[in-house]
């Protein structure tokens, strides 16, 4: 490069580079209550962003294909996410900008609140999805107050319009009754639910028509129409959602930005995801008002600003993604500065450096390798045994990043390889199952090192559990269910009187956390009123 000014200026600065690229960042989460669509939206987003040209998603189960973001075998056969998923695509604005969005699927049954959680630290916002039939479900609840408690803004979907529901005056009014948040329709339906024609942009004051396409295979088609011709083509449809707007505008459910980084309104979009309706809409809503990544809060309280030296959290750890390397993925979002493969960071746990030679984008399943990344994007680091998740990793300044806790089991199994030739295999995966945080993994002398103890938060957290021994590792195990229910932490000083009570059990955990476990709250009640001495504490709670 020559020295010239006017090569000098075209060359902008490194910490400039950097926050313009966390500008063009988009990094969120689709969260909701089992089966109402995330992952059929989380392929509607993905084709309406061109990155594949085909969703997964097809009528009847004859040609029914797996959605790119449900790649695990169980995830197929049951079809329900049982684990989340990094997808990482580019989506140019009708403007003509170009965000790169960094998408994360989460499961949304109550057994894996867990990995669901993990992921809500490693976003900037989140797309909370509702069935238009059911409304607010207990799972979406819990959800909305682990966004409040984090500060994450929300933008709520209101999903499946095409079907048979509820009201949509009478949705607005759950959600703000039920969780006090101000909803903020920017989209409103034409037809009632189960006759879905389009929406009115309430920004624009536009008709929006779609055009179903055969199986809601491919991006449905849009219409613009000017709201003066809107009534020839919708007629009285048209009539109501315009007088319902208005009713919305005289509430004061009218956007506002300030009060949805606040957390205190949502903006609502209307969408059928599995016919591609409204999903474009969402695309811009996202790029135009969800927040872009602005750095990270460390364990001191400080914020790491996005224009600081490279720093990154992980959030996940993954492996059995191909079956022909038995790799492990450590998904990490970088929280400032510029990545780049072949860095050596460090380990803040440890100390330690931690090569970054096989560092990956990831989309799905798919993995590619990657050169440089930037705050907010999520990389895929390979052969991560190392890590954990909950890790922070940093270059120059060091930092530590806010631990991941780990939620209250409420299942407890003992676990015994069924054949004794392969205790090898059945020793690594139990290894690599607690390390990943598929489950928990309790030892004692009692019991011995060939019978750990699995706890969970739900029971479905066993299956994926005895599933993945089987296929990953060869090695089939048997589960024992235990009479617990209830865990507590515990001191060491108390661990041979807590030993010697009925219906109680004590147990280290891999961290070499005590948990006491007991077969009842009411058990552990009595053990505390009879034992004032004795000093136990109380886990992260899965519905908090």
């Amino acid at each position: 490069m020559t020295n010239s000014p006017g090569a000098a200026a075209t060359v902008a600065p490194r910490s400039d580079k950097v926050s313009l690229e966390a500008r063009r960042r988009r990094t969120f989460a689709v969260i909701s209550h089992p089966d109402a669509g995330k992952s059929t939206l989380t392929e509607a987003l993905v084709l309406h962003a061109k990155a594949i040209t085909e969703a997964g998603a097809v009528h009847g189960k004859g040609n029914r294909r797996a959605t790119v973001s449900d790649w695990m075998e169980m995830e197929k056969a049951r079809g329900i996410s049982i684990t989340s998923t990094a997808l990482q695509f580019p989506y140019t604005t009708g403007s003509g900008d170009t965000c790169i969005i960094n998408l994360l699927d989460t499961p949304g049954h109550a057994d894996f609140s867990e990995d669901t959680y993990r992921v809500l630290t490693a976003v900037d916002c989140a797309v909370m999805l509702i069935d238009a039939a059911k409304g607010l479900e207990p799972q979406t609840l819990k959800l909305f107050q682990v966004c409040r408690h984090r500060g994450i803004p929300i933008i709520t979907v209101v999903n499946k319009w095409d079907r048979p529901g509820r009201y949509a005056l009478e949705l607005m009014d759950e959600i703000h009754e039920r969780i006090q948040l101000q909803t903020t329709p920017l989209t409103w339906p034409v037809g009632i639910a189960g006759d879905f024609k389009g929406v009115l942009d309430r920004r624009t004051g536009k008709y929006i028509k779609y055009t179903r396409t055969a199986g809601g295979a491919t991006a449905a088609p849009e219409e613009h129409i000017e709201a003066s011709r809107a009534h020839e083509i919708a007629g009285d449809d048209w009539d109501t959602a315009v007088e319902e707007s208005e009713l919305l505008s005289a509430d004061g459910a009218d956007f506002d930005r300030e009060s949805f980084l606040r957390c205190t309104s949502t903006p609502v979009l209307f969408t059928s995801a599995i016919l591609n309706f409204g999903v474009n809409q969402l695309l811009d809503v996202l790029t135009q008002l969800a927040p872009s990544p602005n750095g990270a809060i460390d364990v001191d309280g400080n914020r790491r600003e996005a224009d600081s030296p490279f720093s990154a959290f992980v959030f996940k750890v993954q492996a059995g993604m191909d079956s022909a390397h038995r790799d492990r993925i450590a998904y990490a979002r970088v929280c400032s500065g510029t990545f780049e493969r072949g860095d050596v960071l460090t380990h803040a746990t440890t100390g330690k450096p931690f090569v970054t030679k096989y560092a990956q984008s990831v989309f799905g399943q798919q993995r590619s390798t990657l050169d440089t990344a930037w705050p907010g994007d999520v990389i895929g680091l390979a052969n991560a045994a190392a890590l954990r998740p909950g890790d922070t990793l940093y270059s120059d300044v060091a930092v530590q990043y806010p631990p991941i806790p780990s939620f209250s089991p409420e299942h407890f199994s003992v676990a015994r390889g069924s054949d004794p030739s392969k205790h090898k295999q059945f020793r690594k995966g139990i290894e690599q199952l607690d390390q990943e945080g598929v489950v928990q993994v309790l030892r004692s002398d009692l019991r011995g090192d060939q019978a750990p103890v699995l706890a969970a938060v739900g029971p479905m957290q066993f299956e994926v559990a005895s599933h993945r021994m089987a296929a990953e590792f060869s090695a089939p195990i048997t589960l024992e269910p235990l009479p617990y229910t209830v865990a507590r932490l515990c001191e060491p000083e108390d661990v041979k009187l807590l030993a010697r009570l009925p219906s109680v059990e004590v147990f280290t955990r891999t961290d070499g956390v005590l948990l006491a476990v007991f077969a009842t709250k009411w058990r552990l009640e009595t053990v505390q009123r009879e034992n004032p001495e004795i000093t136990l504490r109380g886990l992260v709670a899965a519905d908090q």
